[in-house]
Parts: structure tokens; C-alpha cells; sequence
């Protein structure tokens, strides 16, 4: 983070939205940055989730607007992400 901009987390997506839908969703909380869909590294299929970048000062706004919104059916969750060195390792098989 660049103390300017921060990610939020927005989760349960429909599997079909794709940046656009998400970018309306967040532009009347600011400039967005970018937005990141995170897809399935085999098989290019949504996972349902992603990040977006707002100015820092619109992030809270944002999340509480904007959690638990029903959007086609699926009920959103968008949170401050957290920062990477704050989880704990991934486990791997």
C-alpha cells in the first residue's frame, strides 16, 4: 500500500461478473485503481471473488455500503483486505 490507496476484498461474487459490474459497484466511493478477478490457474474459471483499489479515505465508506449487497442473487461480502504478511502459511499438499 502506498498510504494513498487501499485493497478491499469482495467475496461471493456471481461467477459470471466480470470487471465492469464490479468497477459500478465501487466507482461512486471513488476512483477506483484496479481490479483484480481471481481466477482458477487450471481452468480460467472465476472463483468468485477479488480486490479492488480505492483512495484510502473512501475504503471504509465503501466496505459499508457495500457489504452483504445482493447482487444477482448472491449476497457480497467486502472487507478491508488484509495485508499479505498478516496471514498465516498457506498449507500445501
Amino acid at each position: 500500500m502506498t498510504g494513498e490507496d487501499r485493497n478491499i476484498y469482495i467475496g461471493s461474487l456471481p461467477l459470471d461478473a466480470d470487471e465492469d459490474e464490479v468497477r459500478g459497484l465501487f466507482t461512486p466511493y471513488g476512483e477506483v485503481f484496479s481490479i483484480t478477478l481471481i481466477r482458477d490457474r487450471e481452468t480460467g474459471a472465476s472463483r468468485g471473488f477479488g480486490f479492488v483499489r480505492l483512495p484510502d479515505d473512501r475504503v471504509q465508506a465503501a466496505v459499508d455500503a457495500l457489504d452483504g449487497l445482493e447482487l444477482r442473487g448472491c449476497r457480497v461480502r467486502v472487507n478491508v483486505a488484509r495485508d499479505k504478511g498478516n496471514r498465516p502459511p498457506r498449507r500445501r499438499f
